[in-house]
Parts: structure tokens; sequence; C-alpha cells
């Protein structure tokens, strides 16, 4: 047997990947049902709450690319044991807050050790699996992350309800002490131990971060903050560190599937928005409506990622990246036409949700396939960034063109027209990318 064969069997670190994937990215989810209760026991006002879901997902996103090249740096065995125990760690912290600015810091301390869990993403099915099987193992990971943040926001309800809001917090416990296990028994090292990191990173982690941060905060009504966003990016790139990030990012072979990445995170526009107004507002449904709407889209995502990735392996992530965004585009394209119940609603998000399945996993194979040897790390930082960036403009897109359509049905209509123009670009990269290159 091949030493390649030999590591494409070692699938227990691709499940302590999953695992520890679905406890970060479930997080947003989970906490959310959290909230309530947080504001009446520590006294503060829904406003205030809501910075406990920005105070995890801002560091998570602002680091990600300063992670991914430091975890480029480091034994990823160590490095993974590292994020997966600060995520623990900061979770006991948060769930034991005496005071909101102690859960605030807590929660930061998860986003800041989410971003390495993510930024070890790509290294570790790298250091795993054979290239042949890597479609298979994304796809892998995405089924079970899918599947098991479908569960997580009623698991949450439920814990919330039964054992308070700090409990909520605590749940992901048990699912990183499984990681730990696997990674200690599966995961081989490489001995380049932890580097400190160096002052030039700590640089780029502030200005990136910032500029990140800023981004994100320009879509909560904070548009000026832009233009700080800006100047801090500036900085960066003149930094000697942020040549070997930007020259990747110029190369179009890793560009045009970067950039469809990030067009199609901003489809969460149409679920989180789009979808709820519509099904309150204009289908006369309730809660209960939207959550089925939300579980036929997420249904259908599942339902293929995990084929997805065999097919990815088989064909090509190129070919299945394109195929997956084709068919998002027409889900989008049938939710133009006129839809007079849930019914019609819901198999028009079926449509959507194969498409995605097909995408999501063919997008991160492909990502992984066309990196430099040695940045996967920086990879999964970009990665990370670009599709919390989408996840972040998305929403605010949409919401804006249904706003100034005057909502209800035109107003849907015209950000699902908005969302599928997105979407259409970032098939256009694609098919761009496939004919430049003959893959």
């Amino acid at each position: 047997m091949t030493q390649e064969a030999q590591v494409g069997t070692r699938w227990a670190p691709v499940v302590a990947l999953a695992v520890a994937m679905l406890a970060v990215t479930s997080e947003m989810t989970v906490a959310a049902v959290a909230l309530p209760g947080t504001g009446a026991e520590l006294d503060v006002g829904p406003s205030a709450t809501a910075w406990v879901l920005l105070a995890y997902t801002l560091p998570m996103a602002a680091v990600a690319i300063p992670a991914g090249r430091w975890v480029d740096r480091t034994d990823v065995r160590r490095a993974f044991l590292l994020a997966t125990t600060g995520v623990g760690l900061a979770s006991a912290l948060t769930a034991l807050a005496p005071a909101f600015w102690v859960l605030l810091l807590g929660r930061v301390l998860q986003g800041l050790a989410a971003s390495l869990v993510v930024a070890g993403y790509l290294p570790v099915v790298v250091a795993a699996v054979a290239p042949h099987r890597r479609g298979r193992a994304v796809g892998y990971v995405m089924t079970i992350m899918t599947v098991g943040g479908m569960a997580g926001a009623p698991l949450g309800g439920l814990v919330a309800g039964a054992f308070g809001w700090r409990a909520v917090f605590l749940l992901k416990v048990p699912l990183l002490v499984v990681v730990v296990v696997l990674v200690l028994r599966s995961v081989r090292g490489d001995g380049r131990g932890l580097p400190f990191p160096d002052r030039g990173l700590w640089l780029e982690a502030v200005l990136l971060g910032g500029a990140v941060t800023a981004v994100l905060l320009a879509f909560e009504d904070r548009p000026w903050v832009a233009l700080v966003a800006v100047a801090l990016a500036v900085l960066w790139a003149r930094l000697p560190g942020s040549r070997p990030v930007l020259e990747m990012v110029r190369h179009g072979r890793f560009a045009r599937p970067l950039v469809a990445l990030l067009v199609f995170a901003a489809l969460g526009g149409l679920m989180f928005f789009l979808v709820p107004y519509y099904v309150t507002d204009v289908l006369g449904g309730g809660p209960e409506d939207v959550g089925v709407a939300l579980l036929v889209f997420v249904g259908g995502v599942g339902a293929l990622s995990a084929v997805a990735g065999t097919l990815a392996d088989r064909y090509g992530p190129g070919l299945l990246a394109l195929v997956g965004a084709a068919v998002t585009v027409v889900g989008m394209l049938v939710l133009l036409l006129p839809v007079d119940d849930m019914g019609g609603l819901c198999w028009r998000l079926a449509v959507l949700g194969v498409g995605q399945g097909l995408f999501n996993a063919a997008i991160n194979t492909l990502l992984m396939s066309v990196a430099p040897a040695g940045a996967e790390g920086a990879v999964g930082g970009l990665s990370s960034t670009a599709r919390m960036l989408g996840a972040t403009v998305g929403p605010a897109v949409a919401a804006l063109a249904a706003d100034l359509a005057g909502n209800g049905v035109t107003g849907f209509r015209v950000g699902v027209a908005v969302l599928t123009a997105l979407a259409a670009s970032g098939t256009a990269a694609l098919a761009t990318g496939r004919r430049d290159t003959g893959r």
C-alpha cells in the first residue's frame, strides 16, 4: 500500500475536524436562543445583548487570515489542540460570567480560538487525506456540520428552558472533549511546535483585523466606518507579510473561486431576511412556517454535501462547483415567479438547497486544490473571511433592495433579483476560470 493510500484511509482526523467545525460554526444559532435569559439575569437591554453575537463573530472574522498564516508555521496537531482547548475554556468563562463585561470577554476569546479552528481546517485535511479523496472528506465535514447545525438551535432552546441560559454555552464542551481525544489519537504532528507570533504577524492582525471589523460594522448602520477599513487595508497591503497573501489573491486560478465563495455566501440574505419576511408578511405564516422553509433548504444542502464531495473527486471540483452554482441560479430564478403558498416556496428552496449542497463541498475542495503548498492555513483564513463578509453583506443588500421597492411581494422579488445577479456573477467567474485553464 502506498503512503498516499495509507494517508487516505485516516478518517478519524476528518471526524475530529467535522465535530470541531460544527462546534464553532453553530455557535451563532445556539447562542441566539440564550439572549433573552442573558439580558434578564445580567440586567441589559436587547440592543446590548446583540453584542453577545457580535463579540463572537467579529474577532472570528477579523483575525482569520493572520491566524491562518500562523497555523501554516506551526505543528498542525498542537495548533488544533490549542484551538479546541481555547474554545472550551472560553465557553466555560462565558457560562460562569458574573457580569456582562465578563460574558463579552469570554465571547471574544471564543471567537479568537474559533478562528484558529477554522484556519486549521484545510491543513488537517491536507495532512490526513490523500488528494484523490479530499472532496469526499470535505463533503463529510459539511454534512456533519449541516445536520448538526439543524439540531443546534432547537436543542439550545430546550437546554435554555430546562437549565437556563448559562448551560447553552456549555453545550459544545462534550463535543470538544471528543475532538481532543480524536486529535490526540489520530492527528500526526510534524515537530514544528507552537512558535510565538512575531511582531510582524501581530501588526498584520491589528491592521487586517481592524479593516475586516470596520467592514462588518459598516453594515450595522455605520457606513462612515468603511473609510477606516480602506485606510487599514492599505496599510496592511504595504507590509512585507501581506505579499504572499496578495500574490495568491491576484492569481485568477485562486481569485475566481474565492470571489464565487464570497458572492454565494451573500445568498444568506435570502434565507435570513427575505424568506422570513415573505412567509410572515405575504403568506401569513408564523414562526413555525419560517422554520419549515429554512429546514427544507438546509435539508437539501445536507443531503447533497456528502455526494458532492465524492463527485468532486471523480469529475473535478471546478466542474462540480460550476454545476452547483448553475443549479443555485436556477433556484433563484424560479423564486422570481409567483409564489402563492408554502408548498410553492418550499420546492423552490429545495432546488436552491441542492445547488448549494453541490457548490459548497466543491468550492472548498477547489480552493484547497489550487492553494500553494504550505499555505493551506492562509487559504482557510481567506475562505473564512470571504464567507463572513458575504454573510454580512447579503442580508444588508437584500434589506436595502426590498425596502427601496416598498417590501411585500415587490420587495421580495427585487431583493431576489439583486441576489440572483450576484450569484450569476459568481457563476460567470467560475465558468471563466474553467475556460482559461481548460479544467
